[in-house]
């Protein structure tokens, strides 16, 4: 047998559940609405109506109960907190979600000449191919390269080969690059290739 603090609790508990039943329907035309979604919110419980708009779901007094539709505006219902019973019926009148397009205007052509020169003057955009040929030139890629910052990845790499060719020479004179025949190649190329110009 329950203590009576738990019974009580328990009338309490019993008084506040709700069998919510009804049918949701269009405003318009008032027919029944299928599939539509009935949540209880800020719960992870619900149903559907059936093919002909109907449905049943358990609730409590006070709870908020959504209804949504694909092409309806959603709908936020409150279950009253003084209902009389255990039972409360609802017709729910869902509102169609109207989204309006800009309009388009279809003209005829006057004669076959405007059509074809219409046509041959049209520009097609790029496809996806294009554009990438076209970003991975050299002179794109350069322009980015000198524009755009390092990522982290980048900054990080650059940091530490720096560490590393500090560290590399601790404790002893660093070799002079000025008399390396390899460094003084890659120096005459980035000249060539104006990598030494001011950039405006």
């Amino acid at each position: 047998m329950l203590p009576a603090m738990g019974l009580a609790q328990f009338e309490k508990m019993k008084d506040s559940v709700v069998q919510l039943y009804g049918v949701v329907m269009t405003a318009d035309s008032l027919k029944g609405l299928s599939s539509v979604s009935i949540m209880v919110k800020g719960q992870n419980r619900g149903t559907i109506s059936n093919d002909e708009g109907v449905f049943s779901i358990v609730v409590l007094k006070g709870d908020h109960v959504e209804f949504t539709s694909v092409g309806y505006k959603p709908r936020l219902v409150q279950i009253p907190s003084n209902i009389n019973g255990n039972q409360y019926s609802m017709i729910q009148l869902m509102v169609a979600d109207t989204v309006y397009l800009p309009a388009t205007i279809i003209r005829q052509r006057l004669t076959r000449e405007q059509f074809e020169r219409d046509f041959m003057n049209t520009k097609v955009p790029d496809d996806d191919i294009a554009i990438a040929r076209a970003n991975n030139n050299i002179a794109t890629r350069r322009l980015l390269m000198s524009s755009l910052p390092s990522d982290g990845k980048e900054a990080t790499s650059q940091y530490l080969r720096r560490q590393s060719r500090a560290l590399y020479y601790t404790g002893q004179v660093a070799p002079m690059n000025i008399l390396n025949p390899f460094a003084w190649s890659e120096f005459i190329k980035a000249w060539k290739r104006g990598d030494y110009k001011k950039k405006s």
